[in-house]
């Protein structure tokens, strides 16, 4: 398993599906596990949960910094 790029489709999907997104905050293990199809050890499935929030705040960070650096242009 590819866990970069499911870690890129948990992502996609938690900015694209607001029901998704909801239960990724409410129980990010069994979200995960869902998206994946397959129940992974407790050790592995933190590490993709802690990825994608970690991608997530990188996201929203560069997204804000963009639209700050728009509106110094401007």
């Amino acid at each position: 398993m590819d866990i970069k790029a499911k870690i890129e489709e948990i992502v996609n999907k938690v900015k694209n599906d607001k029901d998704f997104a909801a239960k990724f905050t409410k129980d990010p293990v069994k979200a995960v596990e869902g998206v994946i199809g397959v129940d992974l050890p407790d050790d592995q499935i933190n590490k993709i949960i802690e990825g994608v929030k970690a991608k997530i705040s990188v996201d929203d960070i560069s997204s804000k910094i963009g639209g700050i650096l728009n509106k110094i242009k401007k």
